[in-house]
């Protein structure tokens, strides 16, 4: 038999799982008595973990939420997944919370056994954070505690909204999701005074509170994740072009994410590349990357980067012997 502090440690491990245990079940994972399960409930309690009981045949015991927060117990592979989350946090992408993830993961990282320190130190060592994430724009806690809460609870929000071209308005969703893709968060929700699907930047957002009255839920689209990114991409291009591609759509769209643009087919050897970027130069960087012909039209600034491209490599390029 284990024990008392052991067979404590072993309780609450028991404990925290997402599942009731009976009083049965405890006993004969611990190889004590009933009784005894009951006496160490108790102990627990008188630490501070809020043990919860529940009578009847479908009932037991569950750890439930208290007022403060108690220890934990994690696992090997949850405290890794822990330890690298919060690394990812102090990249500044929500605001307010580097210092707390910093604090947290220094006090993870003081009571990690010697094998987990090496896995954790490894993933960081070894993980390259890509450059163009850098800078982003941050979101603040608040309102990210305040958008999960009205999906939550399905309550209407009115906020001030400024849009990529920089026009400031009022608007008046039903929420359903917060989206994250990099270093930005969006919201899809419902727009109430366009009747449809819109997906909106928090980091543009200022919350009005109170929220509004409660909403009847709606059927999502099947992927919201790739909803999302379709329209988010497209909506924050600057420069727009519709590219002839030499090769088959489903070639071209094996080749490209949602995020970069749609392809359409033309016929069984050409398709249509709908696409854009910030910028003329990550343009010319997706469409060196299809690997085939194409035909460009437009925009000019596009047209114009592409031919400085062609000559500078025609210069980088040895000409070619004369036979």
């Amino acid at each position: 038999m284990l024990d008392t502090s052991a067979r404590l440690l072993r309780l609450l491990s028991l404990l925290q799982l997402p599942r009731g245990w009976t009083g049965v079940e405890l006993a004969e994972r611990l190889g004590v008595s009933g009784r005894t399960v009951r006496t160490d409930v108790q102990r627990l309690r008188s630490l501070g973990y809020p043990v919860v009981a529940t009578r009847g045949n479908i009932g037991g015991y569950r750890l439930g939420a208290g007022a403060d927060v108690p220890p934990l117990l994690l696992d090997d592979d949850e405290a890794v997944a822990v330890a690298v989350g919060l690394r990812t946090a102090t990249d500044g992408a929500v605001a307010g919370i580097e210092e707390a993830s910093l604090r947290a993961l220094a006090k993870l990282e003081q009571v990690l056994p010697a094998r987990l320190r090496r896995r954790v130190n490894t993933l960081q060592s070894y993980t390259v954070p890509v450059p163009g994430d850098a800078g982003g724009p941050s979101v603040d806690t608040s309102v990210l505690t305040t958008l999960t809460a009205v999906c939550r609870d399905r309550e209407r929000l009115r906020f001030d909204y400024e849009d990529h071209a920089g026009a400031a308005a009022v608007r008046t969703v039903e929420p359903y999701r917060l989206v994250s893709w990099g270093r930005r968060w969006y919201l899809f929700a419902w727009d109430v005074e366009r009747d449809d699907w819109r997906t909106f930047r928090v980091d543009r957002m200022r919350p009005r509170v109170p929220t509004g009255p409660r909403f009847a839920p709606r059927d999502l689209p099947e992927d919201v994740a790739a909803y999302v990114s379709s329209r988010v991409s497209a909506a924050a291009w600057r420069y727009r072009s519709q590219v002839t591609v030499h090769a088959p759509a489903e070639v071209v769209a094996a080749r490209i994410s949602p995020a970069v643009g749609t392809v359409e087919p033309v016929d069984e050897r050409t398709c249509t590349l709908h696409t854009g970027a910030d910028t003329v130069e990550t343009l010319g960087v997706y469409l060196g990357l299809l690997g085939e012909d194409f035909d460009v039209t437009g925009p000019p600034e596009l047209v114009t980067h592409l031919r400085g491209l062609a000559g500078r490599y025609t210069r980088a390029t040895p000409s070619p012997v004369a036979p």
